[in-house]
């Protein structure tokens, strides 16, 4: 169907009740995509179960060859590598050349400076460090180090995207600072997988800045992640998007089977930093499963599960595991769009054990029990999400539905983009009980769109479009004027 002017919008017949056919026909609302066969044809990729999301992105060439630049062998050596520290806990030594996490911290940075060094001056890699006073798990003042590799945008750097994994490591005891504890998983894997994504992408050029970062004090309790989102925080940093990979190393369950394709992301729906007026909101209006972090999570799918990456993204509805928490939950607590990258299934004698043989079984978070090839595809994963969320443009702003008056149809505002290369936005919608976006309208450079569909049976949502293609996560609108 041709694109309708975005000064002049024709209006279709109006419709409470939608089925694709229906709008398909309705000649006003331009069409682009459906869920289902036809927009895996039309360049959405296929899922299991047919169809790939309407708003699905296919990986261009530029990032088909970075993605084949990520290597299993490197992600090894890095793994073994942190294990062989003997320990990395929190609590352990920090000025042993050879053991503990000052041994491992030192080792990081020297590593992000030489994939900086090749940069052309757009990365830098160091230290941020603190002294976490006694707290809970901290017996005493213990300096907490993050190591950080910022690769500077060149178009939009204000515009952030941060990818975490926790280097340092513990075994039963939380308090045990002195025993073997390798690590590998948890959280090794996680920090190879960060460090491979700032080798790759440190010769390259993204348009928003990418921050590569070694949290320590996860284990503690989160002390290194909350103080990074603290700084953020506090300079005003615009972070549109956090990821934290953590034991993301095995594809074997405690059972033994395995699931060497699949990967999971944890991603919130109410959010963790909800005030008490837009809880009401919420609750008016719903919204309870399009939080930033879930259009975040959906936006992982659409680039990031494919043949490119060879992985299946499957989200789930929750913050983290029972009983578990990660390094994105201090993100969310600043109010960032944040998610966890876990793998599908764990063997729970290779984290948080002792090193040790009982009755024949071996137990530790050791390096023979990971999988180099499966933590490879999930820092694929990684990649095709970071690199497109920074050449895309950013998350529209200010996104809105008009209520105002009482009407049948639906208008849309948002703010407009400030990025050079701003083509355009879309329109996305799909029916309440849908869990990903169905439909698409494109709308052009206008700032505001009407669509002739009742706000109040459907879920609507706005993306950026840039001159390449490549589209932004969806933003939500919320009521107002």
């Amino acid at each position: 169907m041709p694109e309708q002017s975005a000064g002049t919008p024709r209006r279709p017949r109006r419709r409470t009740v939608l089925t694709s056919a229906a709008v398909t026909a309705a000649a006003g609302v331009p069409l682009i995509a459906s869920a289902g066969p036809a927009a895996a044809a039309a360049g959405g990729h296929g899922r299991e179960n047919g169809g790939g999301a309407a708003t699905a992105q296919a990986p261009d060439r530029e990032l088909r060859k970075l993605l084949k630049e990520i290597d299993a062998d490197r992600i090894e050596a890095t793994v073994r590598r942190l294990a062989a520290f003997g320990t990395r806990h929190t609590l352990s030594v920090q000025d042993d050349p050879e053991r503990g996490i000052g041994a491992a911290r030192d080792w990081i940075l020297a590593e992000m400076k030489k994939y900086a060094a090749v940069s052309g001056g757009r990365m830098t890699a160091e230290l941020q460090s603190y002294i976490q006073e006694p707290a809970s798990r901290i017996p005493v003042a213990t300096r907490i180090t993050n190591v950080v590799a910022t690769l500077r945008g060149s178009v939009t750097p204000d515009r952030v995207y941060v990818v975490a994994g926790h280097y340092d490591s513990r075994v039963t005891d939380v308090m045990d600072a002195t025993s073997d504890a390798p690590g590998a998983d948890d959280d090794a894997s996680g920090v190879a997988l960060v460090m491979e994504l700032a080798r790759v992408m440190a010769k390259r050029r993204p348009a928003a800045t990418i921050v590569f970062t070694a949290v320590a004090g996860e284990e503690q309790g989160l002390y290194g992640s909350r103080y990074a989102a603290t700084q953020f925080k506090t300079a005003g940093v615009d972070v549109q998007g956090m990821f934290t990979n953590d034991i993301i190393g095995s594809s074997r369950a405690d059972d033994g089977t395995r699931d060497p394709y699949t990967v999971r992301l944890f991603a919130e729906g109410v959010p963790t930093s909800e005030t008490p007026a837009q809880a009401n909101t919420r609750r008016s209006v719903g919204g309870e499963n399009d939080s930033a972090t879930r259009q975040l999570a959906r936006f992982v799918s659409d680039v990031g599960d494919n043949d490119a990456t060879g992985m299946n993204v499957r989200v789930v509805y929750r913050r983290d595991r029972y009983l578990r928490g990660g390094d994105h939950i201090p993100f969310l607590e600043q109010g960032y769009p944040a998610a966890r990258f876990t793998e599908p299934a764990e063997d729970f004698a290779h984290q948080h054990q002792d090193v040790r043989v009982e009755d024949g079984k071996q137990y530790g978070d050791l390096p023979e029990f990971c999988d180099f090839d499966y933590i490879a595809r999930v820092t694929r994963v990684n990649g095709a999400v970071l690199w497109t969320l920074a050449q895309a443009p950013g998350t529209p702003r200010e996104a809105r539905i008009v209520t105002s008056n009482l009407t049948n149809d639906t208008e849309l505002k948002w703010a407009p983009g400030t990025e050079p290369d701003l083509a355009g936005y879309e329109v996305v919608w799909r029916e309440t009980t849908e869990p990903e976006w169905t439909h698409v309208i494109k709308v052009g450079l206008a700032t505001t769109h009407t669509v002739d569909l009742s706000k109040d049976n459907v879920f609507f949502g706005v993306r950026a479009v840039n001159r390449d293609g490549k589209r932004s996560p969806v933003a939500f609108p919320m009521p107002g004027n």
